[in-house]
């Protein structure tokens, strides 16, 4: 099984590439965001941990959830608590990443093993993924589709970009860049081809040995 993280600015286009792979490859598909919104429902050690940590806040729903809305002010008008909630979901979510790889390789169910997250490199996934994989677009599609598809201002795409990682930055970490400036199909050929290539040097690999 091959364990790949997806990384890229946002407005890359990554979530076509992980349904087109989920669809047409043996493969699961994971989502950083989506683990660390189930580890912070009630009942997981996590949710404990914030219940703490956010305990004089107004952040929650009246079923004990939390209100996304008012988790979301809290954290963008207060840095530490922002950076005190990371501390603790954070590595929840690797450990999970990690737990759930091993699981996976001792049932061989699948070929490949997804992973999409925003913080890729800056948590360190590299060191957990056998690969990482940059979804490359330029600046100018990304902000016309943000623009276009989420209704972001020109305003907020920029603070956006100016938060994330630099190009140079994604090329220095992934061993496979896959140009996501044309047509979707073009960026499911060029996962095809390395998916392709991966195989038989996996095969060649076991033969020789």
């Amino acid at each position: 099984m091959l364990f790949i993280g997806i990384t890229g600015g946002v407005g890359a286009g990554k979530s076509a590439i992980l349904t087109y792979l989920k669809e047409h490859y043996n493969c699961r598909v994971m989502l950083a965001d989506e683990i660390a919104h189930d580890l912070m429902e009630p009942g997981s050690d996590c949710y404990d941990r914030l219940r703490i940590l956010l305990q004089t806040d107004d952040v929650w729903a009246s079923d004990g959830r939390f209100d996304r809305m008012k988790l979301a002010s809290v954290l963008f008008s207060d840095e530490n608590k922002r950076e005190a909630l990371n501390a603790v979901v954070h590595p929840a979510v690797k450990e999970y990443v990690i737990r759930q790889c091993e699981t996976e390789r001792e049932r061989g169910s699948f070929d490949l093993l997804v992973l999409e997250a925003a913080l890729l490199i800056e948590e360190k996934y590299d060191a957990i993924c056998d690969e990482l994989w940059y979804i490359y677009t330029s600046r100018e599609n990304r902000r016309t589709r943000l623009k276009k598809n989420r209704g972001y201002s020109d305003e907020k795409v920029d603070g956006i970009f100016f938060s994330q990682l630099s190009e140079d930055v994604f090329r220095a970490h992934c061993a496979e860049e896959i140009d996501n400036n044309h047509t979707p199909e073009d960026a499911f050929r060029q996962m095809d081809e390395i998916l392709s290539r991966k195989k038989v040097l996996s095969l060649f690999m076991r033969e020789e040995k």
